[in-house]
């Protein structure tokens, strides 16, 4: 899907300032082909009334249902009908994906009609069906017509592949935006949240399956829902780990600082679910946090009955190994520094490890740990945080004493703190001769 930024910007901001979880945004696109062919409809029918082409019919079905002849029809209530059973089918005949469906609720809407015939009959009173008829009947043709141009097939297109993978207010931008639908790929800056849990191998050992499929659903559940709601679109989930994306598919300028954002208040969000599960199944996710931003490829991906939309490249794989070297340093939330650079003056980080992502071994790449946003931080957190960065120098200069100071000072300043702790175990690794870190990134 392309939509660019120029053609899309004022739409987005005007989907930014919506209130989180308030549609401000119809499918205003298929409010207008409605319009349309509603018009058109409903211009076709009282033309044909107008002129007296019913005329006809409608004695013949007065004679049918015990009227000798029908009395005056009241002109302003046929056009009324019209107007309304154009406009009706109009809009259920574009809106509804299903070809079934469609054709279910107009050929109710006619059965209807036909039906007030014999109610209004009952009260001596002629009710002719057939500009009313005309008008559904025009209407569902141009609503089919439409529906089958690229324009009328969007939203069922956009269902097959995103479905419920956004939020309700993104859904209707995604529909309304007058970029046409390329799904064959293209390449997007994006930013990839990974959430993963690592104590799975405990919860199934230790939990009947029944409560063990409850606990998870549980945390996949408020996470996807979570992130979903801040903007992301759910690209993957499984029993052990989701993958969300910002940034895609409507392009987003402020994708990693929206990212960054969400996860802070969703490992938040997870700790509440933690509290609860530990009160009604006695047990806890270890869940740990990764996202890193690039260059990705976003198309639509697999067979025809599985198709979704979905992004891949080398930034999506690494933002899983981000997730997973969080276990190693004893960190909740590690971004990469594409994702730190486009957030940088908006979060709270520390320096976590320089590692070589390039094969040539030629270029090094800083990642960090998200602490939160800017200018959050308590005081206890902002002392660990300058001692550790302190530590870090220190470390990288081979300082090892100092550096040992300074990660125990940060220990000192809030309490234990994973990743000082590994660095002063590292420390003792490298006075007796082990072999350093090694992740599938990180090289001293």
């Amino acid at each position: 899907m392309r939509c660019t930024a120029g053609r899309c910007d004022g739409f987005l901001r005007t989907l930014a300032r919506c209130a989180d979880g308030v549609l401000c945004l119809r499918a205003l696109r298929y409010l207008k082909a409605s319009i349309i062919c509603g018009v058109i409809a409903f211009l076709v029918s009282s033309g044909l009334f107008g002129l007296g082409a019913f005329r006809v019919a409608d004695a013949r079905l007065a004679a049918f249902v015990g009227e000798s002849s029908p009395p005056e029809i009241g002109k302003a209530f046929q056009y009324f009908l019209m107007l309304v059973g154009a406009f009706g089918i109009a809009w259920t005949t574009i809106d509804i994906s299903r070809f079934p469906l469609k054709c279910a609720v107009a050929f109710v809407a006619v059965a209807e009609c036909l039906i007030a015939v014999w109610v209004a009959a009952m009260f001596d009173v002629y009710f002719s069906p057939f500009a009313t008829i005309t008008a559904m009947v025009a209407a569902f043709l141009c609503g089919l017509i439409y529906s089958n141009t690229a324009a009328g097939r969007r939203k069922q297109v956009l269902q097959q592949l995103i479905g419920e993978r956004v939020s309700p207010a993104t859904f209707p931008a995604l529909l309304d935006c007058d970029v046409p639908l390329k799904f064959e790929g293209e390449v997007r800056e994006a930013t990839v949240v990974i959430c993963e849990v690592f104590n799975h191998g405990e919860l199934m050992r230790e939990m009947r399956v029944a409560d063990y499929v409850a606990m998870t659903n549980s945390f996949l559940r408020n996470s996807a829902d979570f992130l979903i709601a801040r903007g992301g679109y759910l690209d993957e989930c499984d029993g052990e780990s989701l993958r969300v994306v910002f940034g895609a598919p409507l392009p987003d300028s402020t994708h990693a600082t929206r990212a960054c954002s969400a996860a802070l208040d969703l490992a938040e969000h997870l700790d509440a679910v933690n509290r609860e599960c530990k009160e009604v199944w006695g047990h806890t996710f270890d869940f740990r946090i990764g996202i890193n931003s690039g260059e990705m490829v976003v198309a639509a991906y697999g067979a025809r009955q599985l198709g979704t939309f979905s992004v891949a490249g080398e930034p999506v794989e690494f933002a899983r190994r981000l997730c997973t070297a969080n276990t190693i340093y004893g960190s909740r939330i590690l971004i990469g520094a594409p994702a730190y650079n486009a957030a940088e003056g908006t979060v709270e980080v520390r320096p976590m490890e320089m590692i070589q992502r390039s094969s040539d071994g030629m270029q090094k790449e800083e990642v960090y740990e998200l602490l939160g946003r800017a200018g959050a931080l308590r005081e206890p957190d902002q002392l660990r945080r300058d001692h550790f960065w302190k530590g870090i120098v220190h470390f990288r200069s081979h300082q090892f004493p100092e550096a040992l100071a300074e990660f125990q000072k940060a220990i000192e300043a809030a309490g234990p703190d994973g990743p000082s702790q590994f660095y002063i175990a590292r420390i003792a690794d490298i006075h007796t001769g082990n072999a350093p870190l090694d992740w599938g990134g990180p090289k001293q």
